[in-house]
């Protein structure tokens, strides 16, 4: 996230957090993987902040390995 705050010229708030949460279970072809994630950026507007979220999301090596092979959930608190 930082490193996309710094490519944007946004500061990225020292205390942010990321909570993740992965669920492996059945499915109907067998088992499978969803990823829920909760996002603080404290003090930082919360319009810069979702646009921050979501390009993080875009360049994030993980997101671009399972993008559309598992349910993300991505929520900015």
């Amino acid at each position: 996230m930082k490193a996309v705050g710094g490519m944007k010229k946004i500061t990225v708030p020292a205390d942010v957090a990321v909570d993740a949460e992965v669920d492996l279970g059945p499915t109907a072809k067998g088992y499978g993987i969803a990823v829920r994630m909760k996002v603080s950026l404290p003090g930082m507007d919360r319009t810069a902040a979702q646009e921050l979220v979501d390009a993080a999301h875009q360049v994030c090596p993980y997101s671009n390995a399972t993008r559309g092979n598992i349910p993300v959930e991505i929520t900015l608190l």
